[in-house]
């Protein structure tokens, strides 16, 4: 006992000062696919779906959830998940004591069409596509500018030729390669919007002020709220614009 105190006593006395002031190594910060497994109940009983997880480990360690849905998705409502998410979180530990910023947020403007759903919540929106190589390119371009028209789970209506000559064309899905939508700072014209068929229920209309504001919800993980006493923010930031 003696002989390991003196060990120790020795250890101290040769330990450099950038040794002893040496913080307990943190728990590592759980994996965006762990994550997306923890927050998924919360989201898929509000109807939900989960778009994507972030996590910034660098700095402030930050966790953003983003969430869609066929309706719009008001601040009221983004608030109330955020709540249940944190919890969901809090209850399981993978965070352990590390303090982390939660964001729940709906996609921004500048988010891709990756799937079906989104090009049909995209409905009446301005989209820069690019087709996959050998694909057939409507008034032969790869990349192009349309107005979102209807969509099913294998194609897509896309309205060409802007204000002044608007023509419908059908493209598979499985020929675009990527598609972004784009901010528009005039309103379309009503032939374009009338072949695009609108634009989908709770959506902004294109050119409006708002559209680019996804809706967020921040709140600080469990430690952060240790050191907190501001109730949790609700906030609408906006999004870069693409150009």
């Amino acid at each position: 006992m003696l002989a390991d105190q003196a060990r120790t006593r020795a250890d101290t006395d040769n330990a450099t000062p950038s040794q002893l002031n040496q913080e307990p190594p943190h728990m590592p910060m759980p994996t965006e696919e762990r994550v997306s497994q923890l927050v998924a109940g919360p989201v898929e009983r509000r109807g939900f779906d989960l778009e994507g997880v972030a996590i910034a480990a660098t700095g402030p360690a930050r966790v953003t959830v983003t969430v869609d849905s066929d309706e719009a998705i008001g601040l009221d409502t983004i608030a109330e998940l955020s709540s249940e998410i944190s919890q969901a979180l809090d209850e399981v530990g993978d965070f352990g004591e590390a303090a982390y910023q939660l964001e729940v947020t709906t996609p921004g403007i500048d988010r891709p069409l990756a799937a079906p759903r989104h090009w049909r919540r995209a409905r009446g929106r301005k989209v820069r596509v690019t087709l996959r190589p050998g694909a057939p390119a409507p008034e032969n371009a790869g990349t192009f500018d349309a107005r979102v028209g209807a969509a099913s789970d294998s194609e897509v209506a896309l309205v060409l030729g802007g204000k002044r000559k608007p023509h419908r064309v059908t493209v598979p899905l499985a020929d675009i390669q990527s598609a972004v939508v784009q901010v528009e700072f005039s309103a379309p014209g009503a032939a374009e919007m009338e072949l695009a068929g609108g634009v989908a229920p709770g959506r902004p209309e294109p050119g409006a002020a708002a559209e680019d504001e996804p809706n967020a919800a921040r709140s600080p993980g469990k430690s952060g709220r240790e050191n907190q006493e501001a109730p949790e923010s609700v906030a609408a930031p906006t999004e870069g614009i693409v150009e």
